[in-house]
């Protein structure tokens, strides 16, 4: 938790290296801005991540963001990384950058789901939720 309020999305990853079989799963196929690492070690940085990571996911309230993909805009400007806060009725939306104005996310249910800009709003309406961005 230490790292991932600073915004080191990178370390939360490195932590989960064991449990994961390649650091390639983190980017986005379809994402541009990042490349995909062929290694956790020496270099791994946000810039091999396409997804962000929800900070005050709590399983108290299932349909928080726990991770999804961080290509999103809020009132029509891109996300820049670090940490934001999403609150309800925050004009957010998914960028054309990638899956033609859809989503994947992941939310403390245990599920993922593919969103279209609605149903993030939706989600966001629940609570606000702090995530950091790569």
């Amino acid at each position: 938790m230490e790292q991932v309020a600073t915004g080191e999305v990178a370390r939360v990853f490195e932590v989960m290296s064991n449990e994961l079989s390649t650091p390639k799963i983190l980017c986005c196929p379809e994402d541009a801005d990042h490349f995909p690492a062929t290694n956790f070690s020496a270099g791994f940085s946000a810039k091999n991540i396409s997804y962000f990571i929800g900070v005050n996911a709590h399983e108290s309230n299932p349909q928080m963001l726990l991770a999804g993909d961080d290509n999103f805009e809020i009132d029509g400007v891109p996300v820049k990384s670090g940490l934001i806060n999403l609150t309800p009725n925050q004009p957010i939306s998914w960028s054309s950058t990638r899956h033609k104005l859809v989503g994947n996310v992941a939310v403390t249910d245990g599920s993922v789901q593919q969103l279209c800009t609605k149903g993030l709003r939706d989600c966001v309406t629940l609570a606000t939720n702090r995530i950091a961005i790569p």
